[in-house]
């Protein structure tokens, strides 16, 4: 069933519609999260120092606990729990260390496709390599564990999404209302401090929501988009790429009076791209961790595709990439058929700009290893 085309994606329902494209089809998140697959395996080395530094203690009664926070629906979850869920159990034989039960924990929005996760997942009987599976729909901006009943926590790619848009940078007169723009990529200064304070308020509540969850010994191990310059304004080459061209097409759509002025105006992508002296600064003023690991890594290209000679593979990709992360944010507040107007609109664009896409759609992520304060 279509989407109201009058829902706005305001500072009010942001959670409420948030999430990566469902399903098995071309454009769905499980289609197009290659990229991130790649991306997530530069760094298993990291995710392993992590691992082995969670205290064995910690699981001296009861099963090892891990969960994911932004799983989404894609297999990637199900292989980076798996990959976990083995190197603990080889992590306790070598100690000489009977590996407990483990117990997996996958964590989204109510709004995202758990089905199409479920699917995927194995068969839990308690045998070893094996794990026993649930899953948690809500935001990880506020509590969802019992106090002290996690050993270890993973997310990537999730903590650059903001709760919410700023509510001052939705209201038109506010010196904040981020007029012509999706993105913040060269907004003014107050548009893009709103953001930036919106960040800050998200991850300090996410540290403090999850320093009251995990167990002693317990760590966490966090992946997220970040940025190379200082300037919060320059939020980084893919995300610049991404609204440039995203831009584009949304003031088709005003051209042509599909839409007014004003319904662009009231869509923000709920992305903020930290420094690492952001990141840092948040955490260590929150002090309820002690960061092991903090790393800015250069990932390449976000399209990951057979032949970047071919202009038509790579504006696909492109464009079915885009419609993977916004398409539900899309769709809620400008309606299914319209949506689908933006994105073919996007893809006109993309393929005369093929290479372009190819040479400046490059991701830098910030890597970061956690424990207990």
């Amino acid at each position: 069933m279509a989407r109201k085309e009058n829902y706005v994606v305001s500072n009010m329902n942001v959670e409420s519609v948030l999430c990566m494209k469902g399903g098995k089809g071309e454009d769905s998140y499980d289609n197009n999260s290659k990229m991130q697959e790649q991306h997530a395996r530069s760094v298993l080395h990291l995710l392993m120092e992590a691992l082995d530094g969670v205290g064995l203690s910690s699981v001296a009664a009861g099963a090892f606990v891990v969960a994911d926070l932004g799983c989404s629906s894609g297999r990637n979850a199900i292989n980076t729990m798996e990959f976990m869920i083995n190197h603990l159990t080889e992590h306790y034989t070598v100690a000489a260390e009977e590996p407990p039960e483990f117990s997996a924990f996958f964590c989204d929005l109510p709004s995202n496709d758990f089905n199409t996760l479920f699917q995927l997942l194995p068969p839990s009987d308690g045998s070893s390599g094996s794990y026993f599976t649930a899953g948690v729909a809500g935001s990880f901006y506020r509590r969802l564990f019992p106090a002290k009943s996690v050993d270890f926590f993973y997310s990537a790619f999730s903590l650059h999404w903001l709760s919410q848009i700023p509510k001052e940078v939705m209201e038109k007169g506010s010196a904040a209302y981020n007029e012509g723009r999706v993105t913040i990529n060269g907004a003014k200064e107050s548009t893009v401090n709103a953001y930036k304070k919106q960040f800050q308020s998200d991850l300090g509540v996410f540290l403090r929501s999850r320093s009251k969850e995990l167990k002693p010994g317990g760590s966490m191990f966090l992946m997220l988009l970040g940025r190379t310059s200082p300037d919060p304004a320059d939020q980084g080459a893919w995300i610049l790429t991404f609204s440039t061209r995203y831009q584009d097409a949304w003031n088709d759509l005003v051209q042509e009076g599909l839409i007014s002025s004003e319904k662009r105006d009231t869509f923000n992508i709920p992305i903020y791209t930290p420094s690492l002296e952001e990141f840092k600064e948040v955490v260590e003023r929150d002090g309820a961790f002690i960061i092991n690991k903090l790393q800015l890594f250069h990932g390449g290209s976000a399209l990951i595709i057979d032949d970047p000679n071919d202009a038509v593979e790579i504006s696909r990709a492109y464009v079915s990439l885009c419609r993977s992360l916004t398409g539900g944010l899309v769709d809620a507040h400008i309606g299914d058929q319209l949506g689908h107007e933006l994105f073919s609109r996007l893809l006109s664009q993309a393929v005369d700009q093929a290479k372009e896409l190819m040479d400046q759609f490059q991701l830098v992520h910030i890597v970061a290893s956690l424990t207990l304060a």
